[in-house]
């Protein structure tokens, strides 16, 4: 774990969640109009989820059940999100080495959540701990 985290936004995957999410809304104003109601605005969604999924997770870490349900909620968010970066792409709204660089966050992302999840038992609140 390392330095200790009292909130959410302290999380090293929560930063670097938030931080894509910001880059891809700034990207995702680019894409066409017609994709308003779609693709930008489903990447958008999903890219945000990880992060809200995170902040939930973390305020429910009491029980390890509903934390690591959450960490999983956020892990679906970020794979959707490469999903989304994977059309943006082959749609051509997106650069190629954008949406490669983009979708790797992501793998690292993923692998972070995985990392609290795999033992949630560390980041889980026990007796009195708050």
């Amino acid at each position: 774990m390392g330095k200790m985290v009292t909130r959410h936004t302290e999380l090293d995957v929560y930063e670097k969640a938030f931080r894509t999410a910001m880059m891809i809304f700034d990207l995702s104003k680019k894409f066409p109009k017609e994709e308003t109601y779609s693709l930008t605005d489903q990447i958008r969604r999903s890219s945000r989820s990880v992060c809200a999924n995170l902040a939930e997770g973390w305020r429910k870490r009491r029980y390890q059940a509903a934390f690591v349900s959450k960490l999983s909620d956020s892990e679906g968010e970020s794979a959707e999100t490469q999903v989304w970066l994977q059309f943006a792409v082959k749609c051509g709204y997106l650069d190629r080495g954008e949406g490669a660089c983009l979708y790797e966050v992501y793998d690292e992302v993923l692998k972070m959540l995985v990392d609290m999840i795999n033992p949630a038992d560390r980041w889980t609140l026990h007796g009195n701990e708050r």
